[in-house]
């Protein structure tokens, strides 16, 4: 029903009174025998079209026009019929000079999206912040978020035309439609659609915000084990979660970027899972989840240049061919240091949002200001132990609750695939346990998510690699053959690299006690093939504690680079690197790790100055049997 501007239903025109369509307005707002005021908008032989509001309009035919018209122009009509197809015809009216005009706005009860499965076929009238604007070959695709969650509007000019040209991501709108189901999806087959102004505007933001803030807040979920120096990072963990989910609710896509080893895979995996399942929750639209969130494998410790630049390529690509917003960036098991800040930089550039979760050791001077959410277990005088993979699980938690009982053998996993010495790796391996994964299972599982990763390369396998960490994958079978299958094919391929390269091993024992064994994986080892070089160093590493029950430190060398491995000896490597490339001029230094573990990377012709200062300084670090693999660390 149609309003005037009191509210009230209007007068009889009597040739005195005419009526402003509101930009919402539709063609059940038009009724016979009334007065309307109408702008041309187009001129042809046989007439002009005239707009009563944004989808209200029709033709004048000339027959009953008199005089000469020009686009813009202001003309006084009346509805003169109605096609069966829809289509308006209106005649001018005279009502002299002397009139009244009263504006006709909609008599609103905003339906939101969570009513529209009930409500197919039916009008509906909602509210909310444009997401995303996208042109398809027929109508364009209009993704409106309000307090309950987002729906795509279809709205149709003619076919691949922009409808409502002047309508943009961001605008607050108000949506009157049809609900219908598309393709398995809920849509709305637009009629009226409109941008909102002044108090009506503000008013709506406010609300929209209010709800945004509410259901962005993360579920407060027990962590899976008791663990004080957890706690620490439980409230950094809890920002990130907020942000996330604030994130989705918004309709802005997530890139996740994770170190493409065991750990970073059970840190990206189930905050992946737990972002689809809410963004499955949050929109209509069945194929959001698919295109609102993708997993990407890093190779490097780092951000790199170049998968910062494919990344901020894809993400303006997107956004110039599916009118989407710019990602918001989730770096997870890396992200953390100096080595970074090019590439964050690079994003800064286009204000695009960028997060961190890690637990490498941290230079929060390099990374702090760049970064809009840090979680790092350094930050708060824990270390390395805690591991990415730990804390997502949390995190996913936190996002996502229903998908916790999936999730209780992924820290396990985690802390094997990483080393980690941590008491509470006890209670996790218990927790694991009662799941039906002992100790030898997670083994084989840490060691077929190497392989995978490996040949995986720069994919991120998501079917696979969820099948193999039984996480959203219910084949039980299948699962329990892939990993045998990749467990063994890759300890096979360990044995055959490892019996090429150990006759070339190289030993000594430093001053402090500690035995030195030194491999150039570059000419001893297999290349292109797995293990990588730094799974080579590893595996000589684990071997030769075992074998000498002492302190060791093994190092595996290329043209340029260096991976370095400790067991009981508190190498600091973070602090060896900074120190290496203050002290050799011109040799290209950088890198970091943990205290334990590392790489370092040099200019080639510095080869041989840089390892040898390398040596020396671990010939001068403690020996520290708390950082043996034999004495896990006490918290």
């Amino acid at each position: 029903m149609t309003r005037d501007s009191a509210g009230e239903p209007g007068a009889d025109d009597g040739g005195s009174v005419v009526y402003d369509l509101a930009p919402d307005c539709t063609a059940d707002d038009v009724e016979t025998g009334r007065s309307y005021l109408a702008e041309i908008n187009g001129i042809v032989d046989y007439g002009v079209f005239v707009d009563l509001s944004d989808s209200v309009s029709g033709l004048v035919h000339e027959s009953v026009l008199e005089g000469t018209y020009a686009v813009g122009d202001e003309l006084v009509v009346e509805l003169e019929s109605v096609r069966e197809n829809g289509d308006m015809a209106f005649e001018p009216v005279d009502v002299g000079d002397d009139y009244e005009t009263e504006s006709v706005s909609r008599d609103y009860s905003l339906t939101g999206t969570d009513g529209l499965e009930g409500s197919i076929g039916d009008q509906v009238h909602l509210e909310g912040e444009v997401t995303q604007v996208k042109q398809t070959g027929g109508p364009t695709i209009f993704h409106v978020a309000d307090e309950n969650g987002v729906v795509p509007c279809a709205a149709f000019e003619e076919a691949g035309v922009r409808a409502y040209p002047s309508i943009e991501v961001g605008d607050v709108v108000r949506v009157t439609g049809t609900p219908e189901h598309r393709e398995g999806s809920v849509q709305i087959e637009v009629e009226g659609l409109s941008t909102l102004e002044g108090e009506d505007a503000e008013e709506a933001r406010d609300r929209l915000e209010a709800a945004l803030e509410e259901r962005a807040e993360p579920h407060d979920v027990e962590p899976l084990i008791d663990w004080p120096a957890f706690e620490k990072l439980r409230e950094d963990l809890e920002e990130v979660a907020r942000l996330l989910r604030r994130t989705v609710l918004e309709g802005r896509p997530i890139r996740v970027r994770h170190h493409a080893d065991g750990d970073g895979m059970c840190a990206a995996v189930p905050v992946q899972i737990a972002l689809q399942r809410f963004i499955a929750d949050v929109h209509e639209d069945a194929d959001a989840p698919r295109h609102l969130i993708k997993r990407l494998p890093a190779k490097a410790p780092f951000y790199e240049m170049e998968d910062a630049t494919r990344d901020l390529n894809f993400a303006l690509e997107d956004r110039e061919k599916h009118g989407q917003q710019l990602p918001l960036l989730l770096m997870l098991d890396n992200g953390s240091t100096a080595e970074d800040v090019p590439a964050y930089e690079t994003l800064a550039h286009y204000d695009i949002p960028i997060v961190a979760v890690d637990h490498h050791h941290p230079d929060p001077d390099a990374v702090g200001d760049l970064l809009d959410a840090h979680v790092n277990p350094y930050l708060h005088d824990e270390d390395y132990r805690i591991t990415t993979g730990m804390l997502c699980v949390e995190l996913a938690r936190m996002i996502y609750p229903e998908l916790g009982e999936e999730l209780r053998h992924v820290p396990a996993v985690a802390g094997l695939s990483d080393r980690s010495k941590a008491d509470a790796m006890d209670d996790y391996l218990e927790l694991a346990a009662e799941e039906g994964y002992d100790e030898n299972r997670l083994q084989d599982l840490s060691e077929a998510l190497d392989y995978a990763a490996f040949w995986l390369r720069y994919n991120s396998g998501d079917q696979l690699i969820q099948d193999l960490l039984q996480v959203d994958s219910d084949d039980e079978d299948r699962h329990r053959e892939l990993v045998e299958f990749f467990a063994d094919r890759g300890r096979e391929e360990v044995d055959e690299q490892l019996e090429a390269a150990m006759p070339h091993l190289e030993h000594e024992t430093l001053e402090n006690g500690a035995h030195l064994y030194r491999i150039d994986v570059e000419n001893y080892a297999h290349r292109f093939t797995y293990p990588a070089p730094g799974k080579t160093t590893g595996e000589i590493h684990d071997r030769k504690i075992e074998e000498t029950g002492d302190p060791v430190i093994t190092v595996g060398y290329g043209p340029d680079f260096a991976v370095l491995r400790s067991d009981g000896v508190r190498l600091d490597i973070p602090t060896m690197v900074s120190e290496l490339e203050a002290e050799i001029a011109g040799g290209g230094v950088s890198g970091g790790g943990h205290l334990v573990v590392g790489s370092i990377k040099f200019v080639s012709g510095k080869r041989e100055e840089v390892i040898d200062a390398l040596v020396e300084k671990m010939a001068e670090a403690d020996i520290d049997e708390a950082l043996s693999s034999a004495a896990p660390i006490d918290d």
